[in-house]
């Protein structure tokens, strides 16, 4: 029996031979197939300005810096998250402002986000965590009520959409990442969608602060504006983003059809489970793009641990992911003045949640043998 990992990428033989004409071509780094990307992004996302950038971590922090958010600045994110949502905010100056999260969806708790603000907050930061969108309506009902800016960390949600809308194709910023495990992806890289009315001096900036700050001007000539970073996506990597683009609907397709399958099998199987206390994730088929799947196991009446549950069913070849401690918790944060207890349903999703395998090429079959591998482990160790 082969191991099947938690995910894996779906790359086709016409992509991988676009990649060798790159590479053939002699224009390897930013060139025509990187602004072929962006333009195929932007009639995606309804037209809306794209850049692409050389990760889903630089896209947030250049939306930031694209504000003027700085020292003395505070942004209000979850703790909920893969540690660069919060990182990209230390990074600017700022200081990040957690708030907890719903313990339904996962997501920041918009009810909670007013009692965070204050007269230094600049931006907010929500999370589609597993690829199920916070609710933009309410977000931005909250973001101009109090003259905030939302960046949109949607790293894990594209082809995912919020009351029929997709996400790309409205708000403020929009932050996508094409790491390896998201569900279309460049190997590594990201994308900054910028707010509709953005001018060509903020769209200039932008680009500037993807390459060093330069400004290349009309006579041949540059010129350097401000600091800026490394963070051009290669046409290497736009290539293989080519190659998934007429895929993505597919892709999320057939995800939401695998977390059907785990769904019916819980239905008619996981009685024990449930009653033993396994949490599922929120059930939804029309917003979510299901990046992943990922149950809260119930620690409390197990006699082993996570880590242990983790090494069994690798021993039985399969991948389970944890995705994510809860992030006011590392060091880095606790030095921030953040302690265990701040946000307690954030810190028992972080403690509890495994994600399981979940990609477009999994056999039908794969779920009903990830999910009998847990239901034996769970029961052979129900305290």
């Amino acid at each position: 029996m082969s191991f099947l990992p938690f995910t894996r990428p779906s790359i086709d033989e016409e992509s991988i031979a676009g990649v060798a004409d790159v590479l053939r071509s002699g224009w390897i780094t930013t060139g025509p197939k990187c602004r072929e990307f962006e333009a195929a992004l932007s009639e995606l996302f309804g037209g809306r300005t794209v850049r692409a950038f050389n990760s889903g971590t630089v896209t947030m922090e250049t939306a930031l810096r694209l504000l003027d958010i700085g020292p003395g600045d505070e942004v209000i994110t979850t703790p909920m998250s893969w540690v660069a949502t919060a990182n990209v905010i230390l990074a600017v100056g700022a200081r990040p402002v957690f708030v907890d999260v719903d313990p339904a969806t996962r997501n920041i708790a918009l009810d909670k986000i007013e009692e965070a603000m204050s007269h230094r907050s600049r931006a907010i930061i929500p999370v589609d965590l597993a690829g199920l969108p916070v609710r933009r309506e309410h977000l931005y009902d909250i973001a101009a009520e109090y003259n905030v800016r939302v960046v949109e960390d949607a790293a894990q949600a594209i082809g995912a959409s919020s009351d029929g809308r997709l996400i790309g194709s409205f708000g403020d910023y929009i932050s996508f990442s094409f790491h390896a495990n998201k569900n279309l992806t460049t190997t590594e890289g990201g994308c900054l969608v910028l707010p509709e009315d953005a001018d060509a001096e903020l769209i200039a900036r932008c680009e500037r602060l993807r390459l060093q700050g330069v400004q290349r001007l009309a006579d041949g000539s540059m010129e350097v504006m401000e600091p800026g970073g490394k963070a051009n996506l290669t046409d290497v990597a736009a290539r293989i983003g080519l190659g998934q683009l007429p895929h993505l609907a597919a892709f999320t397709a057939r995800r939401r059809e695998l977390a059907r399958r785990y769904f019916d099998w819980f239905d008619a199987n996981g009685g024990e489970l449930l009653e033993m206390g396994l949490e599922l994730p929120p059930r939804d088929f029309e917003n979510s793009n299901w990046h992943m799947f990922q149950p809260l196991l119930p620690l409390d009446r197990m006699s082993i641990g996570r880590a242990e549950f983790v090494k069994r069913m690798a021993e039985k070849e399969i991948g389970v992911g944890v995705h994510y401690p809860a992030m006011h918790l590392f060091k880095l944060y606790r030095g921030l003045g953040y302690e265990e207890g701040d946000f307690p349903h954030a810190e028992r999703v972080g403690r509890e949640t495994v994600t399981l395998p979940l990609f477009p090429a999994m056999d039908d079959g794969d779920v009903e043998r990830v999910c009998s591998a847990l239901k034996d482990i769970l029961l052979q160790n129900k305290k």
